[in-house]
């Protein structure tokens, strides 16, 4: 309420006037705001790639009247690169997949009564996969995501962006025993590792795939950013597997 009565006694309820946009020397849009269209002018300016080309640019608002005027930015642009290389500064990360091969292996263990029993454990060697490897369906992956950060960091999510064909082994999120303590969440096109402290240093945090549908696919790259401070952010190269019946 107090807020409101704000507004008026400021007069921001009853502005007169138009708004231009301009992007350089061209005018994108105007726009004639009153009291009358407050709250249904339209207020987005769109420009697209093809509008927008290489080099700097000058975005202006230009206000003819009174009345203040509040703005908002964004931008999202895409690399038509191929294969995707990595970047990152304060945090990098790096995306290493190995193939998961089971070896025989045994261990003795106590009985009931004491006696030295021998029982199979589950143990599999890391078999390293460059870039184009191909795999068999029903092949079990690991995929590790190696960490190196130049500063002590809170709140920082780490999302592998899982290649079509593959299928998470865990379905339940949670906390797991990783080397950051961090919450997984398995989703469907991706797996994010939510870190509320990331030491300086390097860590790593892995999870298993498992190769289900033939065909050829491409992930794209392990993505690193802080929840709070999008500015830092960073991510690892793309990968490219292939799947055989």
């Amino acid at each position: 309420m107090g807020a409101a009565d704000y507004v008026v006694a400021s007069g921001e309820d009853a502005p007169d006037m138009t708004v231009e946009v301009w992007l350089g020397d061209k005018k994108l849009g105007e726009q004639r705001i009153s009291k009358e269209n407050l709250f249904s002018f339209n207020n987005r300016v769109v420009v697209t790639g093809a509008d927008l080309t290489a080099g700097e640019h000058k975005l202006e608002l230009r206000r003819r009247g009174k009345g203040p005027v509040y703005f908002n930015a964004y931008l999202t642009n895409f690399t038509l690169e191929d294969p995707i290389g990595p970047a990152g500064l304060e945090v990098k990360v790096e995306r290493r997949a190995y193939k998961l091969e089971r070896e025989d292996a045994s261990t003795t263990a106590a009985g009931d009564r004491g006696q030295a029993l021998t029982q199979k454990v589950e143990k599999y060697r890391r078999v390293p996969l460059p870039d184009g490897s191909l795999l068999k369906s029903g092949d079990l992956v690991e995929v590790e995501l190696e960490i190196d950060s130049k500063n002590d960091y809170e709140y920082v999510i780490f999302e592998d962006l899982k290649a079509a064909g593959f299928e998470p082994v865990d379905v339940r999120s949670g906390y797991t025993a990783n080397d950051l303590g961090a919450y997984v969440e398995y989703r469907d096109e991706r797996v994010a590792f939510f870190t509320r402290a990331l030491a300086r240093g390097r860590h790593s945090v892995a999870y298993r795939l498992r190769a289900e549908i033939p065909g050829a696919f491409s992930a794209l790259p392990a993505k690193a950013s802080a929840m709070y401070a999008p500015e830092l952010k960073a991510n690892s190269s793309e990968l490219k597997l292939r799947i055989e019946d």
